[in-house]
Order: C-alpha cells, then sequence, then structure tokens
C-alpha cells in the first residue's frame, strides 16, 4: 500500500465533482484541504489554479470523473499537473468513480479501448498512483505503470443496511458477476446471498430469478456496482413481486442514475436506494471517505 513518508506534509485538493468526499478525506486524514480555483475562459476552455504551498508535499487530488466525464475528467488531469508544477513530491489520484471503465475492451474491429487512454491521460498529468473505488473489471488497473488501487465500498454499504434491521434479509447480486459483491455484503449483515439469473423461456420471454434462494416473506437487496438506467434493477423488482418478497432495495457503490433512472425505479416498487458519494447524488448515504486510510 501507499505509506505517507515521515516528515511530508499531507494535503487534499478538492476537485469541482467531489466537494463534499474531498472534505470528508481530509478530515479522515486529519489534514488541510484546499479548495482550488476552477472556471471557464470565454471560449469554454478551463482555468484551473491552487494557490498554495505544495513543494515537497504529498498531494491527494479527490475529483469523480462522472458527468460531465469529459469536463471532470480534464480538470482531474489540470490539476494533477499543477500540483506537480508546484513542487509535489507525490500526487495521489482519487478518482471514486471513473469514466470508461466500461469500455476495456474491443468489441468491434476499429474500437477505442477508452479506459487504456483516460488511464494513460491520468499517469501523464503526473499522479504517482491512484486509487478508484470499485472499479468494473479490476483487470483496468493494468493499464496503469504507477501503483493503482482499486477498493471495494461493499462492507461499507453491508454496514448501513445492517442498521436498518431487514427482516430475514437475502442479498441479491445484479447478476452472476455480482455475487461477489453481494457476498461481502452480506457478511455485514450475517444473511445470506445469491444472484439473479436470467432464464430464456422463449424468443420473448425472460425470466429472472434467484439462482437458488426462496425469497418469499424476505426482504430484499439488490446489489450492484453501478446503477446507470435502472433496467436491470427494474426487471428484477417486477419478477421479485410476482415471488411475494416483503420489501425491496437496491445498493450500489456509483449511483450514475441517467434521466428519469431513479423515478423508474421507486415506481417499480424499490423501497429505497443506498448508494456511496462517489458520485453525490441525493442517495448517497454512504461515504467512502473512510476507504482512503486503507492505502495512506
Amino acid at each position: 500500500m501507499l505509506k505517507i513518508c515521515a516528515g511530508i506534509k499531507l494535503i487534499v485538493i478538492a476537485g469541482s465533482a467531489s466537494p463534499r468526499l474531498s472534505a470528508r478525506v481530509a478530515r479522515e486524514l486529519e489534514c488541510e484541504l484546499i479548495k482550488p480555483v476552477v472556471k471557464r475562459f470565454p471560449d469554454g476552455e478551463f482555468y484551473v489554479r491552487i494557490e498554495a504551498e505544495l513543494r515537497g508535499e504529498h498531494v491527494v487530488v479527490v475529483q469523480s470523473t462522472c458527468s460531465p466525464q469529459n469536463d471532470n475528467l480534464i480538470e482531474l488531469c489540470f490539476l494533477i499537473g499543477a500540483a506537480r508544477d508546484l513542487g509535489a513530491k507525490r500526487v495521489t489520484s482519487f478518482v471514486p468513480y471513473l469514466a470508461y471503465a466500461r469500455q476495456d475492451k474491443r468489441f468491434k474491429a476499429g474500437e477505442a479501448v477508452s479506459v487504456s487512454t483516460v488511464c494513460k491521460l491520468i499517469e501523464a498529468a503526473g499522479a504517482t498512483d491512484f486509487v478508484t473505488i470499485d472499479v468494473h473489471h479490476d483487470e483496468v488497473m493494468r493499464n496503469f505503470s504507477i501503483p493503482a488501487y482499486s477498493l471495494t465500498a461493499m462492507p461499507l454499504l453491508g454496514q448501513h443496511l445492517n442498521k436498518l434491521k431487514l427482516r430475514d434479509p437475502v442479498v441479491l447480486g445484479a447478476d452472476k458477476g455480482s455475487i461477489d459483491r453481494a457476498k461481502r455484503v452480506s457478511l455485514e449483515m450475517g444473511a445470506e446471498h445469491d444472484y439473479l439469473e436470467k432464464k430464456r423461456i422463449s424468443p420473448r420471454n425472460v425470466v429472472v430469478k434467484p439462482k437458488r434462494l426462496n425469497v418469499l416473506n424476505r426482504d430484499v437487496v439488490i446489489v450492484d456496482d453501478i446503477i446507470s438506467t435502472g433496467g436491470t434493477i427494474i426487471e428484477a423488482v417486477r419478477m421479485l413481486k410476482r415471488q411475494k418478497a416483503r420489501r425491496i432495495y437496491a445498493a450500489c457503490t456509483h449511483p450514475v442514475l441517467v434521466g428519469k433512472a431513479l423515478q423508474k425505479i421507486k415506481i417499480a416498487g424499490v423501497k429505497n436506494i443506498i448508494s456511496t458519494d462517489t458520485i453525490e447524488h441525493p442517495v448517497s448515504r454512504v461515504s467512502v471517505a473512510p476507504l482512503i486510510t486503507d492505502v495512506l
């Protein structure tokens, strides 16, 4: 992990996409928080200025690359570059939500492997180490030649859910790929876990149900790393209601929630959506700030 060197001051720089999380990280690390000047020129270009003495210090730049992804990514790179230009000895790039992480493969000839370029941009800007939370695929970290870590917020989500005193809860991964996430959440709750399996009955009829567990009269938590359009959650909720689940919750690390996704999920019958502050949203009830101490 990334040990703090003795005698080096730790400073948190707050990116404009993550103001509240930056303040929480600074409190967690018991260090100074600096809010840079970020504005636009008349032609739309960014202006970034860090008004602080950083020479020889260890800087943590906290900036999520959620929507607008490109603006937040450029700001992140400018902040990293400015910190290095000011003489920071180390610049840890803490990017809670990493944009383009789902574009990690070339599915068709000629496609850009977008996340690979994003990682190279962050490194080229001057980051000496990189930290993110629940990256979509762990293989993304291999794009870095600097130390790079993907931490998980699933235990934190489980601890929060455990306080809700759910009735005979079962934690379901949104698909087979989310079974490990469901397991980590369920361990904190002392609950059973499973994953949602899709079975195609006919070309137009697909059944979604837990692989092995019965949800009758039980509180259910559907877990995923990202909730974007909400389509997977909505489809699952309809089927779980037919199976007489008691109350249904959704939990995720990254509340992307595009368009009217939140409204649609609630209309479908989800009692509550619980997410973290990797993207600062009204449903962000769990902070990932404590995780930064795991690597610093």
